[in-house]
């Protein structure tokens, strides 16, 4: 590296705007002297002194000592290091504190129990999604269809010895199932390298390298690939949050704080055991960006789900009184991470406008989806999508409820519309909803086991036509009985033993692909103008009922019944005289229901219902999701009746 460049790195490192940092700090092959090597670099701005040690060296901490440049960055060149050689650095710290540490930036990791860095050039791989990238820039995620399949690698399917399946093989088994079962996107619970497989991937220790478990940099990058090509998006779970306490990793660096806060009263998570980023160091700043775009660029990945952003943005998060310090405003916001979260998120779309940054943010904080402009707490965070935590409390709630008392519960469906539009919201049904004792989505719903099944039927319609983009955890989709465990894989022998359980796959698999094929449903997400209620307030029923329409204004009218009462004549009003035709019933006979409702076309009736003059009197079945649309306009008659308004059981005229 020229002097001049590395100047320039430095200069920017230092003042928070580096912003691709892995590309200087770390290792990388380089010739020196006329020999071929790798070169190291590690930023250890409070230790005495530094060394480097690995296969190469009989891990000797003494014999290859590195020297210091500016910015506390320390550098050596080694001849003869070939790719997968492991290493890490041996820092001694000022306070007598020496610690044997991985490098932040490698590109590859051993495998756990192992945790040293390894040697990888991770340059040559031949990209085959040129058509996916474009397609991500011809279609603005705020227009388009996006239901997102969450995915744990290590747990979705393993071998038959029960063995981790590789990146390559997950693309294998994985990219045609997600493919046949309509999903957009798969969200991958977080592959940045980690020690404990119970942390799920969230306490990371490498935040530059994609996990040993399954393979190596170049398989991770087949995987994507392969996804890419068969026009399914990848957004990974980042987590810039917090960091474990691990010897070998971030915590202590150069044996003081370093990546932290030096204060444990803002730097220590201490229910989780982890360590708080200092959002205020420029150091800092740099390696969090860079780290993001490393994987947007360097990936080609499609979005980041940002873990944890309440954790950032509140110095009072899961603390007592006198365990926090306010702001210099007496406040209890961050408003560090806050500038932090605005920078990074101006830094990404600046850069990549097509990707997708989605806030996991579990409060009311304002605006998280609404653009930065100036800044500070009256400025949005910058994110374009959040998850709607919201909706997900009040629907778990809901639907575990038995159905007599959701009568008097109904606020838990239709609240969510109070709010729905105040942010750009992912509907997500989560792993935080299947793990803990919490119940899989299946054994949420009250009832003996074949009952359950219509309500998972009824309860996913209405969250594919609720506004909003949506995301459900893997299994659900087959009806997994077992809460999810990390160790263990899906239940996949339940589709061989059980027709419940492959009836419920294809209702996902229909409603999914109908999903796709209707922009009612996602081209006006974010915007009234995509949503119009005929009955919201139909408790005693337990139903709701709907429209959904697109930017030309054609619609789709949805009907839910979380009832066990089969509604015959059962009016709803209609914007347009016309023949109706079912779309969707989640009681058909070939996903296991009951093969009640409508089969043919319903001619409208001149009959006011719902502030429509137009209605239709439908066959409801019971614990249902019914989707209607308009197969032919005819001319509209005026209304003869305008004294039923709510959708109860009417005569056909």
């Amino acid at each position: 590296m020229k002097k001049s460049d590395r100047a320039e790195v430095l200069k920017r490192f230092m003042a928070g705007t580096e912003t691709h940092l892995q590309d200087f700090l770390g290792s990388h092959p380089d010739r020196q002297g006329g020999k071929d090597g790798y070169v190291f670099r590690v930023w250890a701005p409070h230790a005495k002194k530094v060394c480097l040690m690995g296969e190469f060296n009989g891990w000797d901490g003494s014999s290859l000592p590195m020297t210091l440049t500016e910015g506390g960055v320390w550098e050596l060149f080694v001849p003869g290091v070939e790719r997968y050689a492991s290493y890490k650095y041996m820092v001694y710290g000022r306070s007598g504190e020496d610690r044997a540490k991985a490098d932040p930036f490698a590109f590859h990791a051993e495998t756990r129990p192992g945790n040293g860095s390894k040697v990888y050039d991770i340059s040559g791989y031949d990209w085959g999604d040129g058509k996916w990238l474009q397609w991500r820039k011809d279609h603005p995620v705020y227009t388009s269809p996006l239901n997102i399949y969450e995915v744990h690698l290590g747990s979705w399917r393993k071998t038959l010895d029960d063995e981790f399946l590789s990146y390559r093989d997950l693309a294998e088994y994985l990219v045609p199932y997600v493919k046949e079962m309509g999903f957009t996107h798969v969200e991958l619970m977080p592959i940045t390298e980690h020690p404990l497989d119970a942390s799920w991937g969230y306490q990371c220790t490498g935040y530059f390298a994609a996990t040993s478990r399954y393979g190596t940099p170049h398989d991770f990058m087949y995987l994507v690939d392969r996804l890419h090509q068969a026009g399914v998006g990848v957004i990974l779970d980042w987590v810039p949050s917090h960091f474990p306490k691990d010897g070998f990793g971030l915590y202590h660096f150069d044996g003081e704080p370093c990546y932290e806060y030096a204060d444990t009263r803002k730097g220590e998570h201490k229910e989780w055991g982890t360590m708080v980023f200092d959002y205020a160091k420029t150091e800092v700043r740099s390696f969090l960006i860079s780290s993001a775009l490393f994987w947007l660029e360097q990936y080609h990945i499609d979005g980041l789900r940002v873990d944890a952003v309440a954790s950032m943005l509140y110095l009072d998060y899961n603390r007592q009184g006198g365990e926090w310090v306010p702001n210099a405003f007496g406040g209890h916001e961050n408003l560090e991470a806050v500038d932090f979260l605005q920078k990074l998120n101006t830094t990404v779309f600046s850069a990549h406008p097509d990707v997708m940054m989605i806030a996991e943010e579990s409060t009311a904080w304002p605006s998280v989806t609404k653009p930065v402009g100036e800044g500070g707490l009256q400025g949005g965070l910058g994110f374009n999508l959040k998850w709607n935590m919201g909706w997900m409390n009040d629907i778990t709630h809901y639907i575990k409820l038995d159905p007599y008392f959701r009568q008097y519960n109904h606020r838990d469906i239709t609240f969510s519309f109070f709010y729905a539009f105040s942010e750009n919201f992912v509907l997500p049904l989560s792993h935080d909803e299947v793990v803990h004792m919490k119940g899989s989505f299946l054994n949420k719903i009250p009832g003996e086991y074949k009952d359950k099944f219509p309500g998972v039927r009824a309860f996913y319609t209405y969250m594919l036509t609720h506004p909003g983009k949506k995301l459900m955890m893997m299994g659900s989709e087959f009806g997994q009985w077992n809460e999810w465990h990390f160790e263990h894989s899906l239940d996949w022998h339940l589709l061989e033993e059980n027709q419940e359980n492959r009836d419920i796959q294809n209702f996902f698999r229909t409603a999914n692909n109908l999903y796709l094929k209707h922009s009612e449903l996602w081209e006006e997400d974010f915007d009234w103008t995509g949503f119009q209620w005929l009955e919201a307030d139909d408790a005693n029923a337990n139903t709701v009922s709907f429209l959904r329409k697109n930017a030309k204004g054609e619609f789709l009218v949805v009907v839910c019944n979380f009832s066990p009462v089969h509604r015959e004549d059962y009016r709803i009003g209609v914007p347009v005289a016309g023949k109706y035709q079912a779309i969707l019933n989640s009681d058909a006979a070939e996903f296991g229901g009951g093969d009640r409702g409508d089969k043919g076309l319903i001619d409208s009736e001149a009959i006011a219902c719902h502030g429509q003059e137009q209605s239709i009197s439908i066959d409801l079945p019971p614990m249902s999701g019914m989707i209607y649309r308009c197969a032919r306009k005819k001319p509209a008659r005026k209304a003869v009746q305008t004294s039923k308004t709510k959708g109860t059981k009417a005569k056909k005229a």
